[in-house]
């Protein structure tokens, strides 16, 4: 298992460390300003976790390079799904309202089992669907379908994208062998913003 912790990368180096810290402020800004375009709306000052991770849910889906047949679905939405129990409640469909990613519109949608994800761009699973991940995971293998959670250790598990906490702010760690897996390539820009990459084998590899 290769681990790559983008705070730590550069130390040697002013100038790259530099570079590094103001792309890593342009990409958070371009992160951010859903989030405060949706607090504000909602008559809020500090976005709520929830918020947050809704927005990079948002965000990922444009970080993203999707393979043909995901792109060529012109007249399909663009679709984030919960499978569980849904933290986000109005919060995500008020985030997502009047987007677009890739010409498509882009949508929320709530399901009850792995096998509605077919049409699912993004999938967040629930804390709730903890015990059933492995299996989640196969049924979506290959679907060209971006996983994403903030249960422990999903990244581990083979989960694509995992939200941390680092200190008080909400930041995520990537699986990128699990990615590649599925044909889905994430931009330079994404990863650096990340806290870790990692490349571990897949469950059962």
């Amino acid at each position: 298992m290769e681990r790559t912790n983008h705070t730590a990368a550069f130390p040697e180096h002013r100038r790259l460390r530099c570079d590094h810290s103001l792309l890593l402020r342009h990409t958070i800004v371009a992160f951010s300003w859903l989030v405060f375009a949706v607090s504000s709306a909602l008559g809020q000052q500090k976005p709520t976790d929830f918020q947050v991770k809704a927005a990079y849910l948002y965000n990922f889906g444009r970080f993203v390079e999707w393979p043909t047949k995901v792109t060529a679905a012109q007249g399909e939405p663009f679709t984030v799904c919960v499978l569980g129990q849904d933290p986000f409640g109005p919060t995500l469909d008020a985030t997502l309202a009047g987007e677009r990613i890739g010409g498509r519109s882009v949508v929320a949608r709530r399901i009850s089992s792995p096998q509605e994800s077919e049409h699912c761009q993004i999938l967040f699973l629930s804390p709730t669907e903890g015990s059933h991940v492995s299996k989640i995971i196969e049924v979506v293998d290959k679907k060209a379908v971006l996983t994403v959670s903030d249960m422990p250790q999903f990244a581990e598990r083979g989960g694509m994208i995992q939200f941390v906490l680092d200190g008080n702010r909400v930041r995520f760690e990537v699986n990128l062998t699990a990615t590649q897996h599925a044909g889905l390539t994430l931009s330079s820009e994404l990863l650096k913003v990340a806290t870790t990459v990692r490349r571990d084998p897949l469950p059962g590899d």
